[in-house]
């Protein structure tokens, strides 16, 4: 196989060829032909995120056909497409996973992060982790799906059912959550940086009512509103737009401090929420919501070789949509 290796902190990913990986009992080995760059993969290469051991192989979003099989897979077959998303193992004993909670659990394992992810040829992943995708679609618009989209649609449904939402940041979750919304029945609002105009038409070419930048107030208060964009200093902006009784939901893995808030904004039962990874429930039930809405994902796809390409291009600002590597 080979990959690019993530070897220390801050450090660019290099290429190696390696030993193709065998899998273990209950693992799936996954020849890889899309992964979607995540901006969790620029807080793994920056070393944001606690406890990264190196070398590890970042990725997260891995589309691929099953090519070897381990002992006890019995669900699963060769030739089958698969998506890989961030979570990876769950203990199945904590109090967490015993509650339907697995998002949570207190020995999780993630993709990219704490075992070797899909910036790469070939990966084994925990075959329970495995989601099937069927032959509708290609390879390089459905790998989006298993991140921004999953954690996209997990944010929304802790939004709550409100009829007007906005979207801070409209990257690669922000504009597959968008066409959710639309396809609901809902109103979108749209929130870029500060000229982003490039992202403000993408948010009017997918239906948004309105788009502009984090700073502006809407044209009317919404029911929730949603942070994609690592960006604390956008908090207090969201809550000064949400109604009384809304909420805010802050769903990425990292975000920058939070700055001090006057109180009145807050008040009137207004929610600051987080969003935490993920479950499989969630990737069942996204994946089924993503056909039926047809959710069409923008991507720019870069050999596998140019991942340091695609991620400074991702930490500078300067990709519509989502970024996908191709091996």
């Amino acid at each position: 196989m080979y990959a690019m290796v993530l070897s220390a902190r801050g450090a660019p990913l290099t290429f190696e060829q390696r030993p193709d990986p065998i899998p273990g009992p209950g693992e799936v080995r996954v020849r890889v032909s899309a992964c979607g760059v995540c901006r969790t993969d620029l807080h793994v290469v920056d070393g944001e995120l606690p406890g990264i051991r190196y070398p590890i192989i970042p990725g997260h979003e891995v589309v691929g056909r099953i090519d070897a099989l381990g002992a006890g897979v019995d669900h699963l077959d060769l030739g089958m497409r698969v998506g890989v998303p961030w979570l990876g193992f769950t203990c199945g004993e904590c109090l967490y996973c015993r509650t339907d909670k697995e998002n949570l659990c207190d020995r999780p394992e993630f993709t990219g992060y704490t075992r070797d992810g899909g910036f790469a040829s070939h990966l084994v992943a925990d075959a329970r982790y495995c989601f099937a995708l069927g032959e509708h679609g290609e390879d390089t618009a459905l790998s989006p799906l298993l991140c921004a989209g999953l954690i996209g649609w997990r944010s929304l449904v802790m939004a709550g059912d409100g009829r007007t939402i906005g979207i801070y940041g409209f990257g690669a979750a922000g504009h597959i959550v968008a066409q959710v919304v639309r396809a609901q029945g809902r109103t979108v609002y749209a929130f870029t940086r500060g000229g982003d105009q490039e992202a403000q038409q993408l948010a009017l070419s997918l239906g948004a009512d309105w788009a502009g930048a984090s700073e502006d107030i809407p044209p009317t208060e919404l029911d929730a509103a949603i942070i994609y964009a690592p960006v604390g200093a956008l908090v207090p902006l969201a809550l000064r737009s949400v109604r009384k009784g809304g909420r805010v939901v802050c769903a990425g893995i990292h975000m920058s401090d939070i700055p001090t808030l006057p109180y009145h904004i807050l008040w009137g039962e207004r929610q600051i929420m987080s969003v935490a990874n993920l479950t499989r429930k969630d990737g069942i039930d996204f994946l089924a919501a993503a056909a039926k809405a047809n959710i069409q994902t923008h991507t720019t796809v870069f050999p596998l070789a140019e991942a340091n390409e695609a991620l400074a291009r991702l930490r500078d600002g300067k990709l519509v949509g989502a970024a996908v590597l191709r091996p």
